[in-house]
């Protein structure tokens, strides 16, 4: 199938950019072609008819949306094997997901950050008006913007909590804060959005749910994640390739939670390094295209694999 063809069903925006550089040579010559680059990972066309893609990733990294030439080695691999173990946890629990049981011919190099992928669109649905995508975050605890939002008064997603509350606060049942999907995520009314899509809210709260549970009688909290919700070709709806993963979840260990050192296991630790490094300001002179070059050291560069060989360790089933 061809990038022409995917536009064609609507399972592509015209507007998104595409590309016409060689991909990796093993899967060109095999009839893959690469047709876009994301920042972390790159998509390809797969040979045939049928309306699926082959999803690579790239040990590239980006932070706070400023594309880096930082490469860290393995990242991919962990990235794969993760977010494949949430795709089953997910489909244990009855959500059907885009990423497709099919695997790619263990014997090439690249197999181990390969995904084959459900074409699909965006779940879209009007709110207040105006025609939105969306994404569903789940929250075990008050932190971040929604505690930051809470201390000045503000009540984003309707669900009038307390000014009172402490950060860290933990919520008996998990907090539903949606919002819309694009450039700037823009919170809403989290009763509003429920009421469109009662029965997939209620599935996704449940996956949330058990989850949670599982990770913590495996050592590790969960302190909030983010759901993307497509649909496929058969009107159905799916979640997307980032299940419960470091890319889309806040990942603790019990050990580090309870002595209150609340560093994820995910792109924290660079962004933490990035914000004392000021990334975001020399990262304005940047032209369309251009990455920030930056030097990272070995200890940061292990630190993130740990956090991933971690949570692979500790949640597979």
């Amino acid at each position: 199938m061809k990038i022409s063809d995917i536009v064609a069903l609507g399972l592509w925006p015209e507007s998104k950019k595409t590309t016409t550089q060689k991909g990796i040579q093993e899967l060109e010559e095999l009839g893959y072609n690469l047709y876009y680059i994301g920042k972390n990972a790159d998509l390809y066309t797969c040979p045939g008819d049928e309306a699926k893609i082959l999803l690579v990733r790239s040990d590239r990294c980006s932070v706070f949306d400023i594309p880096l030439n930082l490469e860290i080695e393995g990242k991919g691999v962990y990235q794969t094997a993760i977010s494949n173990n949430g795709a089953k946890f997910a489909q244990e629990q009855g959500i059907k997901t885009a990423i497709l049981s099919e695997t790619l011919d263990q014997n090439l190099s690249v197999a181990p950050r390969c995904q084959f992928m459900e074409l699909c669109k965006p779940l879209e649905a009007e709110i207040d008006g105006e025609v939105v995508q969306f994404e569903f975050i789940f929250r075990n605890y008050l932190t971040g913007s929604l505690y930051e939002a809470t201390q000045k008064g503000n009540d984003p997603y309707g669900l009038e909590l307390s000014s009172d509350l402490k950060e860290w606060h933990k919520f008996e049942t998990p907090l539903f804060t949606p919002t819309t999907k694009g450039v700037k995520d823009i919170p809403l009314n989290s009763k509003k959005v429920r009421d469109v899509f009662p029965e997939i809210i209620s599935s996704l709260e449940n996956l949330f749910k058990e989850f949670t549970k599982f990770a913590e009688d495996n050592g590790i909290v969960i302190v909030d994640t983010k759901l993307e919700v497509f649909v496929n070709a058969k009107g159905e709806w799916i979640l997307g390739d980032e299940i419960l993963t470091p890319e889309s979840s806040r990942f603790i260990t019990k050990e580090n939670f309870n002595k209150a050192n609340y560093i994820s296991m995910d792109k924290q630790i660079l962004r933490n390094f990035a914000k004392e490094n000021n990334w975001k300001e020399k990262a304005k002179d940047l032209k369309a295209g251009e990455k920030l070059d930056v030097e990272v050291p070995d200890s940061i560069k292990s630190e993130i694999l740990k956090g991933y060989s971690t949570i692979q360790d500790s949640l597979s089933k």
